[in-house]
C-alpha cells in the first residue's frame, strides 16, 4: 500500500512516523509539501520521497492522506481531482465534511480522520467516518493507518465528527489547560517549577492509566478518593461551587458548535 501525503506538518509527521515503526517502508511513503525546510527534515528523519509538486506524489499512489489546513484543502482538492484513480481519499481536516469533500474531488471514496495531538507519541485517538461508497477493504485501510498512531473509533454518523474534534480533538489543550492551573497552584503553595511539574503531570499519568485499567467509572473511582471531610472533599466542594464542571461541558460544546460553523464556512461552493 503505497501512501502519499498532502502537506507535511506535524500531524503528516506523526502518521509517518508511526507508520515507518509498524514496519512500512521508507519506499511506500510519499510527502508533497511546499516548503524545501519541511522536505528536507522529512527526508532526514523519515529516508521517504518528498516532492513539491502534486502530480509527481500522486503516481502510484493507492491511498491519499490530505494533511492541509481545512482552509487550503478545497483549493488543493480542486487541484488533485483530475490526478485521482480509485485512490481513498482520507481527509484529516476538522469541519470539512465528506460530502464536500467528495463534490471537490469528484470521488466518494472518502474518508474523515479527526486525530489528536498524542498522535506525536502514537498515543492519539482518532474519530473515523466513511462515506457509505467506501468499500470494506478501504475501511481496514484507514483504520490500519490511523492505528499507527492510537486508537480509533468508527462513527456510523458524520454528524458525531464535531463531538469527537470538541471532545478528542481539542481535548488535549482542556488537559492542558488544567495542568497549567495545577501547576500554579502549586507553585503558589511553595513547590518549585520542576517539583510542580512532575507533581501534576505524574498525577495525571497515573490517574489516567488507573481510569483505563479499570472496569469501574470514573465518578465511582473518584468518590473512592474523596474522604469525608477531608482535603479532596473540600477540593471539589470548591470546584462544584465554581460550577467546574458545568463549564467544561459548556466549552466543549462551544468547540463542536464551532466545528459545525467551519463545516458550513468551509464546505459552501
Amino acid at each position: 500500500m503505497n501512501i502519499c501525503f498532502i502537506g507535511g506538518g506535524n500531524m503528516a509527521n506523526a502518521l509517518i512516523g508511526g507508520l515507518r515503526k509498524r514496519s512500512y517502508a521508507a519506499e511506500q511513503l510519499c510527502v508533497v509539501e511546499i516548503n524545501a525546510d519541511n522536505r528536507a527534515k522529512l527526508q532526514a528523519e523519515f529516508g521517504v520521497r518528498v516532492t513539491a509538486e502534486l502530480g509527481a506524489g500522486v503516481a502510484g499512489s493507492d491511498v491519499i492522506v490530505l494533511a492541509v489546513k481545512p482552509q487550503q484543502l478545497r483549493e488543493i482538492a480542486i487541484q488533485l481531482a483530475p490526478l485521482l484513480s480509485g485512490q481513498l481519499l482520507i481527509s484529516i481536516a476538522a469541519g470539512i465534511r465528506a460530502g464536500d469533500l467528495a463534490r471537490w474531488l469528484g470521488t466518494h471514496n472518502v474518508v474523515r480522520a479527526m486525530p489528536n495531538t498524542p498522535a506525536l507519541i502514537q498515543s492519539g485517538v482518532t474519530g473515523l467516518y466513511a462515506l457509505p461508497e467506501v468499500s470494506t477493504v478501504h475501511r481496514e485501510a484507514a483504520e490500519k493507518i490511523l492505528n499507527a498512531v492510537g486508537s480509533t473509533l468508527w462513527l456510523e454518523q458524520e454528524q458525531m465528527m464535531d463531538a469527537v474534534t470538541a471532545v478528542s480533538g481539542s481535548g488535549p489543550a482542556y488537559v492542558f489547560y488544567f495542568i497549567e492551573a495545577m501547576q500554579q497552584s502549586a507553585r503558589e503553595l511553595g513547590l518549585n517549577d520542576a517539583d510542580a511539574r512532575r507533581l501534576v503531570i505524574d498525577t495525571f499519568i497515573g490517574a489516567a492509566k488507573l481510569a483505563d485499567a479499570s472496569a469501574e467509572d470514573v465518578s465511582v473511582l473518584r468518590a473512592r478518593v474523596t474522604s469525608k471531610n477531608g482535603t479532596t472533599e473540600r477540593a471539589l466542594l470548591s470546584m462544584d461551587a465554581n460550577q467546574v464542571a458545568a463549564h467544561i461541558v459548556q466549552a466543549a460544546h462551544a468547540a463542536a458548535t464551532r466545528a459545525r460553523e467551519m463545516g458550513d464556512e468551509l464546505g459552501n461552493p
